[in-house]
């Protein structure tokens, strides 16, 4: 090899001492380019990440929308996208997003299914489609209800359904009387409260925590669910409330002038858990007026398709949202405009609950066509509105004789006398028990060691309610699990049971004493335990005297004295401004904000919808296409007629199927398998890591405690909240 000699022909200086050689002017203008250049490959390389990012989590959404809800996403240009991130169910609403689709070109369709996280926007042409998804891919939004930020990610579906649907029928007997008073009216109604007297009710104080109430004429007592028809309160109900009832005896919307008259106030995010107002304390007729109602919204939203009568002067939706259900699974969701008048007669009023459910938005109508009644699920005609302070004036008769309706299951009055005997269960016991054996026994005996890898860690209360019992003590724990509290105390004698055969097994290689059993009916002597505790049982039985006879259950056990804990889900995850550790245990990984709902569970819609009125279901025939069986665990749920709860986020309804994401590479005796790398969208993928599905009923504050107050052979000793769920300690009489 020869040598270059500097100042030869063939000689060039080193690339990092070119500047030294070169004018000073040239010598700039190499620095700024070469600063040029490492600024465009630094541009270059972030841009790089920032599409794979973009990529992954579009790709992930994509098979999250396979795997749950049967929608299949094409890669090749089409009128429809479905958005990601971008539904009702994470608080984006339809007049936010439809601003931002409109921009893009003609939207002939805007589809929001409830309680969903995503939703369908079907463009007039595929070139509008197109400019849609390079725009709105990626884009963060910031949500104008709570001003959090969500990201959007768009993919391209083939069809879209569409069906027309039915309008839901209010219950038998249930009237909706609009602008019963005038404003001036309902103002002078609301300003005559006082609610810094004394009169204010102590005991209501302390069993509703968090709603106002005042009682007139009579007191509703809330630790027995009645009135003292002996002790009328003084001063009868207010004069302000004279000229309403008149108009009501003389319009026939009553027939008796009632005495007794409870106010309620409501803030956003309060409720009232669903209940039948006690059928041997009033007569049939009551009567709500709804004041001060209000769902929040924005200035902007009065251009974008919003009603004039769902705002008031303060830019306020009026309408709020009352939900009824029948013992056989039927709900009605029913909206209740400011200054409308509810009226409860018959069946609505003897054998339909009504409740409000906890939440801060509701789910009502867009468009003008139905202000008042029923909330029909048209998914092309939902959005979320905010409620604001809302207060009721319920009015009702207090009754003198016994009750002797036509509804006996449910009548106080003649089913009094059988309180200790079995449980009268409606004629849907047999469905409930068919549910709860696909969507909870078949479920917990095949996710049942996974399950038990991820419950090590005792809750301290519970904890501490063990080690607080006399030593000796034997204690019965119904649906013990993997046995998690079954070594806690060393001092107590401690028995498990549980339906699932492979828990009970985990227990056993443990050396804990457990056998298989319902918790409807322990193989126990009556009295025979000194304590029992039931953690995360009841809220999987799937009606309220199924839920009943599991707390009468764990009565029968207890000796006189004996005390019972019960845990049960709770639908408020969030609670005195705290959120649940549910709620804050997101999953570790990088960028997790952003993906808000990309990584959780979405459910199937099932294809029947003709008994899910309430805004709650998230049942619909109505949008998507072609939901087939397209592997995983898909064909679970396609038939239910329950919404599939979407993972780490607050409770939309009170009956609701929660997903669990098996591990793969475990099967359900605990073996391992080898890990597989297969494709995430690919049917082997799906099988390989299957989800499942488990009812739940999540309860309202006050209604554990409401339901353990109607046996007479049991106390509440102590009720509390323990990160997000409801707990009472039972005491046997």
């Amino acid at each position: 090899m020869g040598v270059v000699v500097k100042g030869s022909p063939e000689w060039r200086p080193p690339a990092r001492n070119l500047e030294r050689f070169l004018p000073s002017a040239v010598a700039l203008s190499f620095r700024i380019s070469s600063a040029e250049m490492d600024s465009t490959g630094q541009n270059n390389l972030k841009r790089n990440k920032s599409e794979k990012k973009l990529l992954r989590k579009q790709i992930k959404a994509r098979n999250t929308l396979m795997r749950h809800e049967g929608i299949e996403c094409v890669s090749h240009t089409t009128q429809n996208l479905v958005v990601a991130n971008g539904g009702l169910g994470n608080g984006v609403n339809r007049h936010q997003l439809l601003r931002l689709v409109e921009e893009c070109g003609l939207v002939e369709a805007l589809l929001m299914p409830p309680n969903k996280p995503y939703s369908v926007v079907k463009y007039g042409s595929t070139e509008e489609a197109k400019k849609a998804y390079d725009t709105l891919n990626g884009k963060e939004i910031t949500l104008e209800d709570s001003n959090q930020n969500v990201t959007l990610y768009v993919n391209f579906v083939e069809k879209v359904h569409w069906e027309d649907i039915i309008p839901i029928s209010l219950p038998p007997g249930l009237m909706m009387v609009e602008e019963l008073v005038s404003p001036e009216e309902e103002q002078k109604m609301l300003e005559s409260i006082d609610w810094t007297e004394n009169e204010v009710i102590q005991n209501a104080q302390k069993s509703l925590k968090h709603r106002r109430v005042k009682h007139f004429g009579y007191e509703f007592r809330y630790d027995n669910n009645n009135v003292d028809k002996d002790k009328p309160l003084p001063g009868g109900l207010p004069e302000i409330c004279s000229t309403l009832l008149e108009k009501c005896l003389k319009q026939g919307y009553i027939k008796h002038k009632p005495d007794q008259l409870t106010i309620n106030q409501y803030e956003p995010g309060q409720g009232i858990p669903p209940h039948i107002d006690t059928h041997s304390a009033f007569e049939d007729e009551i009567i709500s007026l709804s004041l001060g109602a209000g769902v929040l919204v924005h200035k902007e939203c009065k251009c974008v398709h919003l009603p004039k009568w769902r705002l008031n002067s303060d830019n306020q939706a009026l309408e709020i949202v009352m939900d009824f259900k029948h013992p056989d699974g039927r709900t009605v969701a029913v909206m209740l405009p400011e200054r409308s008048l509810l009226v409860m007669t018959g069946e609505s009023r003897y054998l339909w609950t009504h409740g409000i459910t906890p939440r801060k938005f509701d789910i009502v109508h867009a468009s003008e066509r139905q202000k008042v009644g029923s909330v029909t699920p048209d998914v092309g005609d939902l959005t979320l509105n905010r409620r604001g302070t809302r207060t009721s004036f319920t009015f009702r008769k207090v009754r003198r004789s016994p009750c002797n309706c036509t509804y006996p299951s449910v009548c106080d009055s003649q089913q009094g006398c059988q309180r200790e005997e079995a449980p009268s269960f409606h004629d849907s016991e047999t469905e409930a028990s068919k549910l709860e054996q696909e969507y909870v026994h078949k479920v917990y005996e095949e996710i049942a060691a996974h399950f038990s890898s991820t419950r090590h860690s005792p809750w301290p209360k519970i904890v501490e309610f063990l080690r607080t019992l006399p030593k000796g003590s034997i204690v019965a724990d119904i649906g013990c699990g993997n046995g998690k509290y079954l070594g806690i105390n060393k001092d107590l004698y401690m028995i498990g049971c549980d339906r699932s055969q492979n828990l009970v097994d985990i227990c056993g290689e443990k050396k804990f004493q457990a056998f298989v059993c319902d918790a409807l009916s322990v193989p126990v002597r009556n009295s025979s335990c000194d304590a029992c505790i039931s953690i995360a049982v009841i809220h999987h039985f799937s009606t309220a005297e199924r839920r009943l006879a599991a707390v009468r259950e764990l009565a029968r056990l207890l000796r006189p004295g004996g005390k019972a804990l019960i845990y049960i889900w709770a639908m408020e995850q969030e609670y005195n401004k705290q959120k649940s550790k549910y709620l804050k245990e997101k999953r570790a990984s990088k960028g997790k904000e952003e993906e808000i709902n990309t990584d959780v569970a979405w459910g199937l819609f099932c294809d029947q919808m003709h008994d899910n009125g309430s805004q709650d279901s998230a049942c619909s025939d109505r949008v998507l296409n072609d939901s087939k069986d397209k592997g995983g665990n898909a064909k679970q749920v396609i038939h239910s007629k329950l919404p599939v709860h979407t993972n780490r986020t607050s409770f939309h309804s009170q009956d609701v199927l929660v997903p669990w994401h098996l591990k793969g590479g475990t099967n359900k005796k605990g073996e391992c398998v080898k890990a597989l790398q297969l494709p995430a969208g690919s049917k082997e993928f799906q099988e390989f890591s299957p989800v499942f599905h488990r009812y739940y009923h999540v309860f309202c504050e006050g209604e554990l405690e409401a339901a353990c107050k109607t046996l007479d052979c049991i106390r509440i000793q102590k009720s509390y909240y323990d990160q997000g769920n409801w707990c009472v300690v039972l005491e046997k009489q």
